[in-house]
């Protein structure tokens, strides 16, 4: 009986002892928390220390405002660019822009009192200085080329901000769409698509139109007859390439010149957000989504969705993120099987008190 109950108190110990590893690896692995002051390198070679967690923050770009209302720091936010209206809440906040294209008043952010100004890249080294100049703290962003950019653009803006762990969670979300999308398009074939603008304009290359359409699993018949960044493409071009899909503006129609392509003759156009396909944001993910869901819905629906335990919501109306936590009925150890866990602990300990009694 004492083998019996030796045994008992070992397979406690070793399942008390499993939890105390898998508790302890969970701090290890926990995401690392804002913490200030920090020091960052900035697009003019500035380095920018933030002495403490900025609570009062102008954004000069609709890119830098998407973000901080995707992340959740929403609320810290007193200022922002005309371009920014339609993100829920922007009319409450100051307009910081002037006439024309002018994105930003120098007077204007400094009335806003901020603890920390984000600025695209497209804003002037000029204007940064001036708001420098007048006591605030600027980070210019660097140009974003890439999704894998717009990672490294959210997390920062996170770290910047104070708002670290919505940053991450929001890439945690950007990623599981992104992969979800290339689960569904990888060996589909690549349907051709276009991107109509006004004035005979289309996307090629090095554009995140570009980028949009090759994610999703199409081909950007633009790029292919090489043109790069934004230029007019003539109807004859366009008949040659004969593309399968059009993207258009909402309430655009198909060109007249255009019909002589499979995308006219069947009709098949898609509309986007234009304030997604146009600004390297977290929100960069959803048109390329619903592209890869219109060019290929069978494949997208059979797609393997990589589903993480918290999750950014995909609300697409620009409201601040919220996460779902979802606990599955069984825990399992970090190699994918199930785990011992509190239940057993509890029959080890039961098992131990029957023995001591019957002994």
């Amino acid at each position: 009986m004492r083998r019996v109950l030796l045994s008992a108190l070992v397979l406690v110990a070793a399942v008390v002892g499993s939890l105390g590893v898998g508790l302890g690896a969970g701090v290890a692995g926990a995401q690392e928390t804002c913490t200030y002051p920090v020091t960052k390198t900035d697009a003019t070679g500035t380095n920018v220390t933030i002495e403490e967690e900025p609570s009062r923050i102008v954004t000069l770009s609709p890119s830098a405002a998407q973000t901080m209302w995707k992340i959740g720091g929403k609320e810290k936010v007193v200022g922002v660019s005309k371009y920014s209206a339609y993100l829920d809440g922007a009319s409450a906040k100051a307009n910081v822009s002037g006439s024309g294209m002018t994105a930003a008043v120098p007077e204007k952010v400094v009335a806003q009192e901020p603890d920390l100004v984000l600025a695209p890249n497209v804003i002037s080294d000029e204007t940064v200085k001036k708001l420098r100049d007048a006591g605030l703290t600027v980070y210019k962003f660097r140009e974003s080329k890439s999704i894998d950019d717009i990672y490294a653009k959210t997390e920062l803006t996170g770290r910047l901000t104070g708002e670290c762990d919505g940053a991450q969670r929001t890439v945690s979300w950007m990623k599981d769409r992104i992969e979800t999308v290339h689960q569904a398009v990888e060996g589909e074939d690549s349907p051709k698509v276009m991107y109509v603008m006004s004035g005979g304009y289309t996307a090629g290359s090095g554009t995140f139109m570009d980028t949009i359409i090759t994610q999703a699993g199409g081909t950007n018949v633009a790029a292919e007859a090489g043109i790069k960044s934004y230029q007019p493409i003539s109807s004859e071009v366009v008949v040659e390439q004969q593309p399968d899909w059009f993207i258009l503006s909402a309430g655009s129609k198909i060109p007249d010149d255009y019909g002589e392509t499979p995308a006219a003759k069947e009709n098949r156009t898609v509309s986007l957000n234009p304030n997604y396909v146009s600004q390297p944001a977290p929100q960069i993910v959803t048109p390329i989504t619903k592209l890869a869901k219109t060019l290929h819905p069978e494949a997208y629906a059979q797609a393997n969705v990589t589903t993480t335990t918290e999750t950014t919501n995909t609300d697409t109306s620009g409201t601040d993120s919220k996460t779902t936590t979802t606990t599955a009925a069984t825990t399992t150890e970090s190699n994918g099987q199930p785990g011992l866990g509190v239940p057993v602990a509890v029959a080890a300990v039961a098992l131990v008190g029957l023995l001591a009694r019957r002994d």
